[in-house]
């Protein structure tokens, strides 16, 4: 295990919980109070196989039981952990990790390990999208919702649906909900060929982080949008190169470059976030079509972040250029009323761990009754 020189500083109060938040490239860890928020926090990469490539996949799993075991200091008696990762619900354990663990699949008992390494801790493993989706329903304006989906944008893609009447994340027989990364995606518009003969050669399906070519994520994704790039860089090499994009990206990176042709209304950057957030709007249309009790569509993650409103307003025009049946067209607006971003700190998955540890039942977390929140507002101010 990790030294105790690297542990959470401070010293505990009773009732803190210590909180850890997984991610596909970094680990946030810190302590968590109803009276106090967050305090004492620390950043640190993730230990994945892009922090740490070439390590065996039960390697990278030890040493992210270790970093977690490592988050919670002597005394605490109660830890709650946001993974970035498809797990079963009722039990804590993980199925897969693409950004993580890449296509590797093996089921990996976390709250299993977690509990032999630390027996005197009550530790309370759920999903990084169900963490933030919990935070982000006990906002106080949002308590007269029937359904609020969360839908994160980052290294991976995944959404989760709670029912704030019967606060309830259902599950279906694996114990999981939302894994809208990993389903089939049509090659968008952009990218698609006029005519069959006219496929490129240098432009095969893009392939997910799990291995598996075309899903939503491998379009969507951080990552997807790197590959959409590449491929319009070599599709029109000439254009990319005049566009305020092609210019910059060396120099300021690709996300600050993205975002800046943005910003400048840089059609080519214009065109590639188009393409990109494509599939993920054909899910989420589906999804409104399925269910019209989804009163709200929160946008989270860092992509959303780093872009702004600049994913949203994506989004919107496809939505807008083919929504629901009848209903787009009668209803103009049904849309830009549901769909919003998260501002920061509105849906910290840090904060979601928290209040499912103190929430929750056992040593596994409760899938249902989660979010009966007697906290007026639970607070994530850092001290």
């Amino acid at each position: 295990m990790t030294g105790t020189s690297d542990r959470v500083e401070g010293t505990p109060s009773a009732g803190d919980i210590a909180v850890v938040d997984v991610g596909g490239t970094r680990l946030r860890r810190a302590l968590w109070s109803p009276e106090g928020g967050l305090r004492d926090l620390v950043e640190r990469p993730s230990p994945s196989m892009r922090t740490l490539p070439g390590l065996p996949v039960p390697e990278l799993r030890q040493r992210m039981v270790d970093a977690l075991c490592t988050a919670v200091p002597a005394g605490v008696a109660r830890a709650g952990v946001s993974f970035g990762a498809a797990l079963d619900h009722r039990t804590g354990t993980v199925y897969a990790s693409a950004p993580l663990w890449g296509p590797h699949t093996e089921p990996f008992d976390l709250h299993g390990a977690l509990r032999a390494a630390r027996p005197e801790v009550a530790w309370h493993v759920v999903n990084d999208v169900t963490a933030a989706l919990l935070h982000a329903a006990a906002a106080p304006h949002r308590r007269s919702l029937r359904k609020l989906l969360l839908v994160t944008v980052s290294t991976g893609i995944a959404c989760r649906i709670l029912d704030l009447r019967t606060d309830t994340v259902a599950v279906d027989d694996c114990g999981l909900q939302g894994e809208i990364g990993h389903l089939p995606a049509a090659v968008p518009t952009a990218l698609a060929p006029r005519t069959a003969s006219a496929v490129p050669a240098h432009a095969p399906v893009p392939v997910c982080d799990c291995g598996t070519p075309g899903h939503v994520a491998a379009y969507s994704s951080g990552p997807g949008l790197r590959r959409l790039a590449e491929s319009m860089r070599v599709r029109d090499a000439k254009r990319w190169a005049e566009s305020a994009l092609g210019r910059t990206e060396e120099e300021a990176g690709f996300e600050r470059a993205l975002r800046a042709a943005l910003d400048e209304g840089d059609a080519v950057a214009g065109e590639l976030l188009s393409a990109a957030v494509e599939p993920l709007a054909d899910v989420l249309r589906t999804a409104l079509c399925l269910d019209p009790e989804l009163d709200e569509i929160v946008l989270t993650g860092g992509v959303v972040y780093g872009l702004g409103g600049h994913v949203r307003r994506a989004l919107l025009a496809h939505l807008a250029r083919t929504g629901l049946y009848l209903t787009g067209d009668r209803c103009p607006g049904w849309a830009e009323r549901r769909v919003t971003t998260a501002r920061p700190g509105e849906a910290d998955p840090l904060i979601g761990a928290a209040l499912a540890a103190r929430h929750g039942t056992g040593g596994a977390p409760a899938v249902t009754g989660l979010t009966h929140f007697s906290d007026p507002q639970p607070t994530g101010a850092t001290r």
